[in-house]
């Protein structure tokens, strides 16, 4: 199979007027980008309350696993319709103002949040806190797919990337000593890194949505139907992120089982996000001239082998562990956007995006309940070992998609995708 990347060839997503290429090797990205990996690291600096939410519920509230875990689940529902509304709202009234509404609902909903007291009120409030907290990630994909260029775009992808994980790398290290100090703290950092977040998106980020057209603008929902591709793609995704959703759902309770307090946990967590951020530069410069489904199909096998591993280790192996599946992550998550906002035709290109999005948050729903049941009533052993058993499927469906995205992305009219 060609390593070439079958898209490099492909015309711009969208026909703006041609701009000039840079002789250099690195072209300067708009200060827009630059404000919205600002705001991505702001928002993760502050990100206390995720990591650590299965331990706060069990060990602060005092709920069961099952209920601490359909609390998580809550949050993962709630996401779906946070990143399906955000791709939405974002076509409709604009990239800008949809991202502000989720900054500012975030912190709303963490501070009640921290607050709630009854499990119908922490179970509402995890609601909310999933509603809104993924607006930004459609709406800031669609502001990045705007630009001109298929290459820029793919840097601007990878810039966003490693922001957050900057921002996460701090925030698990941090958030492993507050916690230790209580929880209530973690609520309300988290709150104020999304007011602030909010703030940069207010002064610094522009609109990038054009205008509407004067024809009828197309409805989302009866052109993905069709799309068979696009719904290929989804459901391997939704495969992979129930995957890596054991990094924040049960890594931790085996963790906790095997002696290792939530500073070790956090420390963990810390580390994947340093290796990210040294290593997620050099991924982009790896993968550039290879196939991006090859990547993905690759990427995805390599985050199952490594939660297969947890298997086999304890203690300091867990880092071996880590830094496989953390291989993974990075080389699908630097291919993500770029492959999503081929496949998307430009005018419904925000709610394209939105639905790649929800496969993170569906895979928040279905990783907390498969992991937990699993971990339940099969043990640690039978967990990661199913979770290498779905890389291996993984892998091999998504290499069976590959022809398809070539052809899909080397199309000249990308208008008529699909029809």
């Amino acid at each position: 199979m060609s390593y070439q990347t079958c898209d490099e060839s492909a015309p711009a997503m969208a026909p703006t007027p041609a701009r000039p290429r840079s002789t250099g090797h690195r072209a300067r990205l708009p200060g827009l980008v630059w404000a919205l990996a600002s705001s991505q690291f702001v928002s993760r600096v502050g990100g206390f309350v995720q990591p650590f939410l299965l331990l706060y519920l069990s060990q602060e509230r005092h709920l069961t696993l099952a209920a601490a875990g359909a609390v998580a689940a809550a949050v993962g529902a709630g996401s779906i319709g946070s990143l399906l509304l955000g791709g939405w709202l974002s076509d409709r009234i604009g990239r800008r103002d949809t991202m502000l509404i989720g900054f500012v609902g975030t912190a709303l909903g963490l501070v009640a949040l921290g607050a709630a007291q009854t499990l119908p009120a922490i179970w509402a409030a995890a609601l909310g806190v999933g509603l809104a907290s993924e607006l930004f990630r459609p709406a800031s994909s669609a502001t990045i797919a705007d630009l001109p260029g298929p290459r820029e775009r793919v840097r601007a992808f990878g810039l966003l990337f490693w922001a957050a994980n900057l921002g996460f790398s701090v925030s698990t290290a941090t958030g492993g000593v507050l916690v230790q100090n209580g929880f209530q703290a973690l609520f309300w950092l988290n709150a104020l890194a999304s007011v602030v977040a909010a703030l940069i998106i207010w002064g610094r980020v522009p609109e990038t949505r054009r205008p509407a057209p004067t024809a009828p603008r197309r409805a989302l929902l009866p052109v993905l139907v069709r799309d068979r591709l696009m719904i290929a793609m989804t459901v391997l995704m939704v495969g992979h992120f129930t995957v890596f959703l054991q990094a924040f759902s049960t890594l931790p309770l085996v963790m906790a089982a095997d002696g290792m307090g939530p500073a070790t946990y956090g420390a963990l967590l810390a580390g994947n996000g340093l290796v990210i951020v040294v290593a997620q530069p050099l991924a982009v410069r790896l993968v550039g001239g290879r196939d991006r489904g090859v990547v993905m199909g690759v990427s995805m096998l390599v985050l199952g082998l490594g939660f297969g591993l947890c298997a086999v280790v304890d203690g300091a192996g867990y880092v071996a562990a880590m830094l496989v599946w953390t291989a993974g992550e990075i080389g699908v998550a630097v291919v993500f956007g770029a492959v999503f906002a081929d496949l998307a035709p430009a005018d419904l290109r925000g709610g394209y995006l939105g639905v790649a999005a929800a496969t993170w948050g569906l895979g928040s729903v279905l990783g907390p309940l498969l992991g937990t049941a699993v971990l339940d009533h099969a043990g640690p052993t039978a967990l990661w070992v199913a979770c290498a058993a779905t890389g291996i499927v993984l892998f091999a469906a998504q290499l069976a998609v590959v022809p398809a995205l070539c052809r899909r992305t080397n199309r000249i009219d990308r208008e008529e995708i699909p029809r």
